[in-house]
């Protein structure tokens, strides 16, 4: 197999790619999609004017200061969350929820009090906001260190993110359709089991704080994916390869710019050919690791160990604290000196993206690791004072009305090099080792440093040509020795940008969107191991 071959069929990147109209015409008819802009559905959060938001706003934060609050803020939200599934010609579920409320923080004493209610009245904002202040008082008398929040420049404004479709515009019948046409095309290519899903998140918050703060963002989520599966009868044997298709912040116009015929064509072949690959020998290679699985390694090994809320202790319960304890910042030689992991809230299509964060900071980007070396954590304005920073990141994030923001992932990317370089090219330069495409399964220890992953597929590299598709393998180490191993990386022709809908962490447990993107990295001599006789 040719090198250039192998990667236009197998290595799909996420952006810059599109489908064209003919598909949805020939699956949707003559539907017409309603292309207003975010500004308008603005108009239809809570069919609340301005000046009702101000007013509600004005009652939470009177009543807090008349009940000894030094800080309110308030955050009234509606969230709408859209999933269809369906399997082969089949409609498995269909779920459509909404929901809407109000929560208020208020500080009494350096301490936090917190309650919520889904009446959005400003009885309801008065008694809620007595409440909180209620609960404050009453932690303080258990509170060790006062809370103290960094300053934060007051903001009227709001924030849209850029779609073309509204999703929930499209009719179910036309997302079913287009699923069941996805499903016939596995099917036709010689699937025997094909599941396919669609994802649909709307996010309205209005944001008011004692500082001056006014903020209204509204923010949209898309995924959609389908996974071939096929099977050797004789052998008892089956095998799946999903499509990488990566979550983003789009509307239904997502489903315009993935070539989704495709993939799910090359999804359907590698599975096939997954039936009779050979199994891995374990032992020590070279690594050439695809964006399109590089993004999970970088959440999990960078983006949770870099969250100073872990690394402080407060947060243990949800999957441990971290190894990258502030002693080791501006100190740990974390990667090789070409590994540099951007954080960035503003990141074009990134998950984690909007204009403010929970605390009501304007989000930015920053880097975590430069030139591999451990530079900065992901704040917000209760943690930033914990590494004597003067400002917050903006990594405040509540998933409901009825949560508590806590500090949460931006999106976190590694830069691609500046230096002209494919994933052809990357594999050319290889002698032995193996190519890691698509994401699947991983672990990871508590303190965020010794981990595995394995991928979708893993393809044998021999004196710079991809030789033959192996199975049963997984990549192991830890963090600090990986990334250190790194040497070479790819330019931004093989940016990939994937990520996760539903990152958890907190107790009660949260979720929240982010997003990752990377290029194909090479890393020598990591341990492979044999997941079939290993394991």
């Amino acid at each position: 197999m040719k090198r250039r071959e192998f990667i236009k069929d197998t290595a799909i990147g996420c952006c810059g790619i599109a489908v064209g109209s003919a598909l949805f015409e020939k699956v949707l008819g003559n539907t017409s999609f309603d292309k207003n802009t975010n500004e308008e559905n603005l108009q239809k959060f809570l069919a609340l004017t301005e000046d009702d938001f101000n007013k509600l706003a004005d009652t939470a934060i009177f009543t807090a200061k008349s009940n000894g609050a030094s800080y309110c803020d308030i955050r009234i939200c509606k969230n709408r969350m859209q999933q269809i599934s369906t399997r082969e010609d089949m409609i498995r579920g269909i779920s459509d929820s909404e929901d809407l409320g109000f929560g208020i923080r208020v500080l009494i004493n350096g301490t936090w009090g917190f309650a919520s209610s889904y009446a959005v009245n400003e009885k309801e904002v008065s008694q809620m906001a007595v409440k909180a202040c209620g609960i404050a008082k009453a932690n303080s008398m258990l509170q060790k260190k006062p809370i103290e929040l960094v300053k934060v420049k007051s903001y009227n404004d709001k924030y849209l993110t850029d779609i073309s479709i509204d999703p929930f515009e499209v009719s179910i019948t036309d997302k079913i359709n287009l699923q069941l046409h996805f499903n016939k095309l596995a099917m036709t290519a010689g699937a025997d089991y094909v599941d396919s899903f669609m994802w649909f998140i709307n996010e309205w918050k209005y944001f008011a704080s004692s500082e001056g703060t006014n903020i209204t963002q509204g923010l949209y989520r898309t995924w959609g994916q389908t996974t071939p599966t096929v099977i050797d009868k004789s052998a008892g044997n089956f095998k799946s390869r999903k499509v990488l298709s990566p979550p983003l912040s789009k509307g239904f116009e997502y489903f315009y710019d993935y070539p989704y015929e495709k993939e799910i064509e090359t999804a359907v072949e590698n599975s096939k050919k997954k039936l009779s690959a050979p199994s891995v020998e374990p032992g020590k290679k070279d690594l050439i690791i695809h964006g399109n699985n590089l993004f999970l390694t970088i959440h999990e090994s960078c983006g949770h160990p870099t969250e100073l809320d872990r690394a402080l202790g407060f947060e243990a319960n949800y999957a441990g604290t971290s190894f990258m304890t502030p002693d080791k910042l501006n100190k740990l030689q974390y990667g090789s000196p070409i590994i540099n992991l951007i954080a960035d809230r503003t990141q074009q299509f990134g998950l984690a993206t909007r204009g403010y964060d929970d605390d009501g900071v304007k989000t930015t980007e920053w880097p975590i690791v430069e030139n591999g070396k451990f530079v900065n954590y992901q704040t917000t304005r209760e943690l930033a004072g914990y590494v004597n920073q003067s400002d917050s990141f903006g990594c405040a994030y509540a998933d409901s009305w009825a949560s508590f923001p806590i500090q949460r992932m931006p999106n976190i990317s590694l830069k691609p090099s500046t230096e002209k370089r494919s994933l052809d090219d990357l594999i050319s330069d290889t002698e032995d080792g193996l190519l890691v495409i698509g994401d699947n399964s991983w672990s990871i220890d508590m303190q965020r440093y010794n981990f595995q992953f394995s991928g979708q597929e893993f393809w044998e590299i021999k004196n710079g040509k991809i030789t033959q598709m192996i199975e049963d393998a997984a990549y192991q180490g830890n963090t600090v020795d990986f990334w250190n191993s790194c040497d070479a990386l790819c330019d931004e022709s093989e940016y990939y940008l994937g990520g996760s809908l539903f990152c958890g962490k907190g107790e009660p447990g949260q979720v929240s969107p982010v997003s990752h993107g990377a290029v194909p990295a090479r890393f020598r001599q990591v341990n492979i191991l044999n997941t079939k006789s290993q394991i």
